[in-house]
């Protein structure tokens, strides 16, 4: 299929061509990336929206299961939600299970829905490292929402902020030490805190976790991004699907609020840069390792610093002596 009938076949809302173009972008080949910049620069085009947002929470917590069911409450709705789901990969054999779309049956099945599963491929920041171009190729496709689901909770995993307009941050009741959300790297970005499995024998404790979490949000100095009453906590139960729509609700009055204050294009206009900069870190470092970092004196340089032989931080001046000179540059000039 040539790059004119696949941008096309996405703009009308193919679920293959959509499929297809997300392969593509993540494709390691030189000729799929030249392919996959024709196909997101035409897309870019077409400027369509939709509201990303970001979830996250530790594995066990509910997250497949809360998508499947706030997914399937938008879709009643009548939105189209795509949901970009990252799996870990192995950092021995490079594998992941990829196992969201069984986990998410019924939501797989519905026609306003579209579930791609991605690899994280070691890339840390709880994404992919072609999370940010498939949510373009989403929007363009003319899906409402998009849903990026991360790896798990960790001090690396906040990257997911960096490209959604509404991050949510699900727990569990009972879950040890509560007082371990209260680290600033991952409170700090959430807009909702959303105590999960608030049912049965848990429904009590998920209100006193939910207390918990609330009273600790009100101690955290007030964010210019935020209307007076956020960030909340609250619970829900993605198994007996009770809360969903308050949730709906409370994103769609802060998405509202950051609207007319002028504050959702400031943060789009703010995530592009950081699009632009991670792309160009990495196209930097690909064109390093590909042009310069493979020759013998870089590997001698590892080696002796391996070895004990020379320190790391000396060995390293040696590989950027070598770059530098690579480019004619003086390494004081670096």
């Amino acid at each position: 299929m040539d790059i004119e009938t696949l941008t096309e076949k996405i703009l009308a809302g193919d679920r293959r061509a959509l499929a297809r173009a997300i392969t593509l972008v993540e494709s390691g080949r030189g000729d799929h990336r030249t392919q996959a910049n024709l196909v997101l620069s035409t897309l870019a085009r077409s400027g369509r929206q939709a509201l990303r947002i970001g979830l996250s929470g530790t594995p066990g917590v509910g997250k497949s299961t809360f998508i499947e069911s706030f997914g399937l409450y938008l879709t009643g709705q009548g939105l189209k939600v795509a949901v970009l789901a990252v799996d870990p990969s192995s950092t021995r054999s490079g594998g992941s299970i990829l196992g969201d779309k069984t986990r998410m049956e019924r939501l797989s099945r519905d026609p306003n829905a579209f579930i791609r599963p991605s690899p994280s491929q070691s890339h840390l920041g709880g994404v992919a490292r072609r999370t940010r171009d498939a949510i373009a190729i989403c929007e363009a496709a003319g899906f409402d929402v998009v849903l990026i689901e991360t790896v798990g909770v960790g001090q690396s995993e906040t990257m997911v902020s960096e490209m959604s307009d509404v991050f949510a941050l699900l727990l569990a009741p009972a879950g040890g030490d509560e007082l371990q959300g209260v680290k600033r790297g991952i409170m700090e970005i959430a807009d909702l805190i959303l105590v999960n499995k608030a049912d049965g024998d848990l429904k009590p404790v998920a209100t006193r976790t939910c207390a918990d979490y609330s009273g600790a949000l009100r101690l955290m100095r007030k964010r210019p991004q935020d209307p007076e009453d956020f960030p909340k906590a609250m619970t829900m139960s993605a198994l007996n699907e009770n809360g969903l729509a308050d949730v709906w609700t409370e994103i769609s009055a802060l998405t509202k609020w950051r609207r007319e204050n002028g504050i959702f294009d400031t943060t789009r206009r703010h995530q592009a840069a950081i699009r632009f900069d991670k792309e160009l870190e990495t196209s930097l470092l690909d064109f390093m390792y590909s042009n310069v970092l493979s020759s013998d004196d870089v590997v001698k340089a590892r080696e002796s610093a391996i070895a004990g032989q020379d320190d790391i931080a000396a060995s390293v001046e040696k590989v950027m002596d070598k770059v530098a000179s690579s480019f004619n540059v003086k390494p004081d000039e670096t």
